[in-house]
């Protein structure tokens, strides 16, 4: 099943960040991110991005939110924050933003 990608305000200010952003590390974060994206809208499960829940937080309206890999084995490693819905075939995306 192939999901649509909502983006909270958060998300979509750091991902504009990114996308503004003018040096080379800048632009390999991007990559990576837009790579991390695509995958979680095509298969949120895929091994890679060794999605999981994240504890800590909740959605909005009580959502689980599941924490997905931008990389892995760095300092301040990435990684997106999400949960399910608001209704079957959405996911909303809430951060993007390295591991706190």
């Amino acid at each position: 099943m192939i999901f649509q990608l909502i983006f909270s305000p958060e998300a979509r200010g750091q991902l504009a960040a990114l996308e503004k952003g003018q040096d080379k590390a800048d632009r390999v974060k991007l990559k990576k991110v837009r790579k991390c994206l695509g995958l979680i809208e095509t298969n949120p499960t895929h091994p890679g991005l060794n999605s999981h829940k994240y504890e800590s937080k909740k959605g909005l309206n009580g959502e689980e939110v599941w924490e997905s890999y931008v990389e892995n084995r760095v300092p301040s490693a990435w990684r997106v924050f999400w949960h399910y819905g608001p209704q079957r075939g959405f996911i909303t995306i809430l951060a993007i933003r390295p591991h706190p």
